[in-house]
């Protein structure tokens, strides 16, 4: 069999990474059609597209599904091999991906993104909105990092821990709710919520809790932005259940105020920097990983920072 150049492994490797031919091209300092005539030998190799046209984008086809976390792992390894005077942050040239809430994109990516690019000025970070199903196949995505909650880490991944806190209620800051000292949960409940669908687990417990009261409450609105849930409890009296760092620091920017939730056995939020075992030994991800992880905890929007 014909064997591979590893000129094209790499190629292979940034082209399953963006999906664009253009980009990839781009991104390894090739022309478009150079970078066409490799992957038409990629295919010609593996007898596989590879990827497969789909209106302006492409879809990878399942051999590169199970090619790409392969591929990562090996570039990794050679990269390692030739890494013989130690990682050095300012000659690093990577596209790294980070999955994460808009909250984190918002108020804590200024200070991550300030950091990375005083230190390693050649490194490039992708933001893509985390759903909370993809922490179980995180291997096959093209992320390098995500940040969520979690009650554990899961298999084949690591993490570092960057704090934790427990949920409270948010409202607008002149809410009648206000006007009660304690307001217990028929308070509550004469009111509809919100219900934010990024990030992690955030609520489930209070529906579960209510359940055992014989309650419900009406989810009025759902969406995945933390800033669209923000405008719309300041604007109106629907409720929002957030965790205490977050509720804190939307109160310093909307026009909203938190206060605690009038239940028992509140569950304790666990905040992670995670990734997974593909990337563990890459000295770059490692070097980067650190660094983000050393901002957000100290970040006043954490829940280290609020606390």
């Amino acid at each position: 069999m014909e064997r591979l150049n590893l000129n094209l492994l790499r190629s292979l490797a940034v082209l399953l990474e963006s999906r664009n031919v253009t980009q990839s091209a781009d991104q390894l300092c090739m022309t478009q059609s150079a970078m066409s005539k490799q992957l038409a030998q990629l295919r010609n190799y593996f007898d596989d597209k590879l990827l497969v046209r789909h209106g302006n984008d492409y879809l990878l086809t399942s051999l590169s599904q199970r090619l790409k976390p392969r591929l990562q792992t090996i570039i990794n390894q050679l990269d390692n091999l030739r890494d013989d005077s130690g990682f050095n942050p300012r000659q690093c040239r990577r596209r790294l991906t980070f999955a994460c809430t808009d909250y984190v994109a918002n108020f804590i990516f200024p200070d991550v993104i300030c950091s990375l690019s005083a230190q390693a000025p050649g490194i490039d970070l992708v933001y893509r909105q985390w759903q909370p199903e993809w922490l179980g196949n995180l291997g096959a995505m093209p992320i390098d990092y995500a940040t969520t909650m979690a009650s554990e880490i899961p298999e084949d991944l690591y993490g570092i821990h960057l704090g934790n806190d427990q949920p409270v209620l948010l409202m607008a800051r002149q809410h009648p709710l206000n006007t009660l000292t304690d307001p217990d949960l028929p308070d509550l409940l004469k009111y509809s919520f919100i219900r934010i669908t990024a990030g992690g687990d955030k609520d489930s417990f209070f529906d579960q809790y209510l359940q055992t009261c014989a309650l419900q409450r009406r989810i009025a609105y759902e969406v995945p932005f933390y800033t669209s849930a923000f405008n719309v409890a300041a604007a109106t009296d629907m409720l929002l259940i957030v965790p205490r760092h977050i509720a804190a620091n939307a109160a310093r920017v909307h026009q909203v105020q938190w206060r605690e939730l009038p239940i028992e056995s509140l569950p304790d939020h666990q905040y992670f920097l995670l990734w997974h075992s593909i990337h563990h030994n890459d000295a770059a991800h490692h070097w980067a990983r650190e660094e983000i992880a050393t901002v957000m905890r100290k970040s006043i929007f954490s829940p280290q920072g609020i606390h």
